[in-house]
């Protein structure tokens, strides 16, 4: 186990359980899918039967109203409110009460009894309070043998139940429409028809408004209920039939199937626990969850021996690295007894007694490139017989002042320095004479401005003077004083002291310009305009 490929090797025989693993989760998660699928299809025949059996219990409560409707005393009351003026007599009226109480009283899923006429106006009741009859706008085909439902189920706090409203026609015997009988039912009376549905399901039937509000369980009371959140019963409409987990009546995690009935506005929705549906799959989840612990932690153990003994030497090579990274190239490595990590460290070694040859080399050529470097740029932007900056190097002065001018709104100044006949000082002096004219006067023009101005040398016996933030009246004081400065200047270049005189133009920089070339423009025909006044003069564009 010397070597790194051996090591190699025994941690890819190790990883091979990597897939095993793998494996095993993704049963789980099949398993999962099957178990949910499988709570999904019971859940489904929970709902499905249970609004089979809602259905017919309405249906059977239809039957006894239509048989209700039918009865003599119901068809002769009506018959005489719609043929009589004045209606039916108040005995024919407390007869029909009298029917419509005894009726109520035989069966319990009714809760009250209300006959209407035609027009939907009340006749008579079995309760002393009557509620409105509201009657279908039109009847549908169905409802002779069926009835209708008017308006949605509803929690009813005064009989602490969910009622819900079933109205059939009462027909004469000429099959004439005469009225309507409404009867408010129980739906808390259903229980004993669905308790065999449930049977011993941990599944939960909940009976449901249109708005989503409970009306019935079969597991508990309608007061310990809460409605589902809009979205959770919006899943539950969009996807009927179909298994969707959501927070339950209980606040609990379920999962629950809607089923809508194919006659009555009511959604019947079952549900169960889904730590229910998961106890099983969860404890051996649980089981197996251990066993891989226990895997996992032998297997971390053999890695990390097998690890350490590749990382320690590894380690020590990776330190070396870091301080050659640094800049410290005396570093020795210890080198390992065998394998790949101590040929490794022997090479290392002698990469770094090259380096450091190689790196005194460097340092060497380095600082003579520095030195070539420095000359090289002073010679690009300075003016090689004055010191002072050179075109170019002006150039980019200007465009940065006059950006730095655009941001700020804070104006530059420029001074044009043109010495007076030079051409003639040339001719009758010589060229050396000339030379020192203009070093002199580089001179001047630098011990008179402050560190952060800037002085170029513009081309032959031009000078340019860049003065930061300063405005022309400013301006036009210094270049005064240059002025006078270079009139008492004596160059000795001759055995005869030589009298020099300077021009000088001065602007600013103005908010019209469109670059900085307008400001040099201005300047140059200012310093003309000196000339033109006699030479040793300043004149401000």
């Amino acid at each position: 186990m010397k070597s790194v490929r051996s090591k190699i090797l025994a941690f890819a025989i190790v990883a091979t359980l990597v897939p095993s693993i793998g494996l095993g989760l993704l049963s789980f998660w099949r398993y999962q899918d099957l178990i949910r699928d499988k709570a999904g299809i019971e859940l489904r025949m929970l709902a499905d039967h249970t609004g089979g059996e809602l259905e017919l219990w309405v249906q059977e409560r239809v039957d006894e109203l239509r048989a209700i409707a039918a009865s003599r005393t119901m068809i002769d009351v009506l018959s005489a409110r719609a043929t009589a003026p004045g209606g039916a007599s108040r005995s024919g009226t407390h007869e029909l009460e009298l029917v419509l109480r005894a009726a109520q009283k035989k069966r319990d899923p009714l809760l009250e009894l209300t006959v209407a006429d035609a027009a939907g106006r009340t006749v008579a009741g079995s309760a002393a309070n009557r509620a409105p009859v509201r009657l279908p706008t039109e009847w549908p085909g169905a409802a002779v043998t069926q009835g209708a439902v008017p308006e949605p189920p509803q929690w009813d706090p005064a009989r602490a139940t969910a009622t819900l409203t079933v109205v059939v026609p009462v027909m004469s015997h000429r099959n004439e429409l005469l009225g309507a009988l409404s009867a408010v039912l129980d739906l808390g009376a259903v229980q004993s028809r669905l308790e065999h549905v449930v049977n011993a399901s941990p599944a939960e039937v909940i009976l449901l408004a249109p708005n989503g509000a409970p009306l019935f369980s079969t597991h508990g009371l309608i007061s310990e209920l809460a409605s589902v959140d809009a979205a959770a019963l919006a899943r539950l409409r969009a996807h009927p039939g179909e298994p969707v987990i959501y927070a339950g009546h209980h606040q609990r995690p379920v999962v629950g199937v809607a089923d809508r009935t194919r006659s009555l506005p009511i959604v019947v929705v079952a549900e169960i626990d889904r730590a229910d549906v998961y106890r099983n799959w969860l404890r051996t989840l649980q089981v197996f969850l251990a066993l891989v612990g226990g895997l996992t932690l032998a297997v971390g153990i053999l890695a990390y021996g097998i690890g350490h003994s590749i990382v320690r030497p590894l380690d020590s090579l990776i330190g070396a690295a870091d301080r050659i990274a640094s800049g410290d190239l005396a570093v020795p490595l210890q080198a390992a007894n065998g394998g790949e990590i101590g040929e490794l460290s022997r090479v290392f070694n002698k990469m770094v007694e090259r380096l450091r040859r190689g790196r005194e080399d460097l340092e060497t050529a380095n600082r003579a490139l520095q030195e070539q470097n420095k000359l090289l740029e002073a010679l690009a932007v300075t003016d090689s017989l004055t010191g002072l900056f050179n075109r170019k190097k002006l150039d980019d002065i200007l465009d940065d002042q006059f950006v730095r001018f655009r941001r700020n709104q804070r104006p530059f100044a420029l001074l044009m320095v043109d010495i007076d006949k030079f051409k003639l000082l040339n001719d009758t002096h010589g060229h050396l004479a000339g030379d020192e004219v203009l070093v002199a006067l580089a001179g001047i023009l630098q011990r008179s401005v402050r560190a952060v101005d800037f002085v170029a040398r513009y081309g032959g016996e031009e000078f340019v003077v860049v003065l930061v933030e300063t405005t022309t009246k400013a301006a036009a004081q210094i270049a005064e004083r240059i002025r006078a400065l270079v009139e008492s200047h004596r160059p000795e270049a001759t055995r005869e002291a030589l009298a020099i005189t300077v021009s000088i133009g001065v602007t600013e920089s103005h908010a019209t310009d469109g670059s900085v070339e307008d400001v040099l423009a201005r300047a140059d025909h200012a310093m003309y305009d000196a000339k033109h006044a006699g030479r040793n003069a300043v004149r401000e564009a």
